[in-house]
């Protein structure tokens, strides 16, 4: 069920940046509403032969910095508040990671694993049907997100070149390689938030040299970092999918339980119909319970809004990294930083997925396509970068990490609407960013 006023909730992180941030009201103006909202209504023909009508959102929410960026999810909570909750963080986590993008984001509201695959493939190509004139590699990129994939991303660019009548792979990214996608993608917000943990780690001062990490969300970017962070030496205690997860005292064995998840899928393009719930540890937990588990680093990777008020006093690891967009509210982090709990906020932590797809997006305008090797560099390279500048703001002002992200975020918004002028310059002759 959605967070109540999920928009507005969104919102109230700027509240505590703002005093930190050198940003004109005519730039705090323009981040109050989205730029662009499109609600579609998608007729699919079932395969039994009945007519279905989905509903789709696409919402563009500020390109001040350059053309909108940002995923599509299916899920059957979608709604368009949501849809633009996320528009607002991607546009933070656009200048945040430094890309030359502003913030969008798009939905559908389906239970995706309810449908066959050809019904799959004709509401893909029905959305992009009904948003074609909305996107564009010079105007909005879509990229996949909660529930799609490679493929789908591939029907929604084939469907968008046949509808242009010519080949146009810059429009989306996280798609196949085969048609113009980029190594390293799949894995790239996992492996973005694990750079981001290593650079922010000798900062907190562990005294453990194996750390203790439960993963809440063991899907495609849960279960990257969770294997990344395995392969790294770290006691990855906890996972958990949509229907509960495993705990097991000394460590999951990562690449097994995600063998054996993948092989419980009819093909990897398409749904998991399994779950981490059946593989064997030392007991199962709920998400809720996972989150409270005696763990030294948390990653939420699955929904908004997981840890709220009432969760945030048990929580019990000393780092928490959100993988996820949003899993944190406005009332759980105040508790969270009450109790000197460190979050590594979304807009900071999962912005290696939408920087490797700046990459893709890079190479397709090209015409240049880069190996693995040096797509992780670069990747390593922006996203050490950043952090370190977070750092640096939040030790300056001694405010909270998601403080110092948005100042950071907020301080490159401001800059860019500067440019074109504000009312210093039209009314007081001001020329400078104050």
């Amino acid at each position: 069920m959605a967070y109540p006023n999920l928009f507005e909730s969104a919102k109230q992180r700027l509240k505590d940046a703002l005093q930190y941030a050198s940003i004109s009201e005519d730039a705090i103006e323009r981040l109050k509403a989205p730029k662009a909202t499109l609600v579609v209504s998608i007729p699919v023909r079932m395969d039994n032969g009945e007519l279905k009508v989905f509903t789709g959102y696409r919402v563009r929410y500020d390109d001040t910095r350059g053309p909108t960026k940002g995923g599509i999810r299916y899920h059957p909570n979608v709604t368009l508040e949501e849809v633009e909750s996320l528009a607002f963080w991607m546009t933070f986590k656009c200048a945040v990671a430094n890309l030359p993008f502003g913030g969008a984001k798009g939905g559908i509201t389906v239970d995706p694993k309810s449908l066959s695959r050809f019904e799959l493939e004709r509401l893909s190509r029905g959305y992009i049907d009904a948003i074609a004139d909305f996107i564009g590699p010079d105007v909005d990129i879509p990229a996949p997100d909660v529930y799609t994939n490679p493929m789908i991303m591939g029907w929604m660019l084939d469907q968008f070149n046949i509808i242009k009548r010519r080949q146009i792979p810059g429009v989306i990214t996280g798609k196949p390689l085969s048609m113009g996608g980029s190594l390293g993608r799949e894995a790239a917000t996992g492996l973005g938030a694990y750079f981001v943990i290593k650079t922010i780690l000798p900062k907190l001062k562990f005294k453990k040299k194996k750390l203790r990490v439960a993963v809440q969300g063991f899907g495609n970017v849960g279960a990257h970092i969770a294997e990344i962070l395995y392969n790294a030496g770290f006691s990855v205690v906890a996972v958990s999918d949509s229907k509960g997860g495993i705990y097991s005292a000394k460590g999951l064995d990562i690449p097994s339980v995600r063998q054996y998840k993948e092989s419980t899928q009819d093909l990897k393009t398409t749904y998991c119909k399994g779950t981490v719930c059946t593989m064997v540890a030392d007991r199962t937990v709920t998400n809720d319970e996972l989150l409270m588990l005696d763990v030294d680093i948390l990653i939420p990777a699955a929904l908004e809004n997981q840890i709220t008020e009432r969760k945030a006093p048990d929580i019990k690891a000393k780092l928490i990294v959100e993988v996820a967009n949003g899993p944190t509210t406005p009332e759980a982090d105040a508790i969270l930083n009450k109790r000197g709990i460190t979050v590594i906020p979304d807009i900071l932590a999962n912005a290696g997925g939408v920087t490797v797809s700046y990459f893709e997006w890079v190479q397709n305008r090209s015409g240049l396509y880069w190996t693995l090797d040096e797509v992780n560099t670069k990747l390593e390279s922006m996203m050490t970068k950043e952090t370190k500048l977070v750092l640096e703001i939040a030790k300056k002002h001694k405010i909270s990490l998601r403080t110092a992200s948005y100042v950071h975020a907020l301080n490159r918004i401001g800059d860019a609407i500067h440019a074109k002028g504000t009312k210093d310059y039209y009314v007081n002759g001001t020329t400078t960013n104050s």
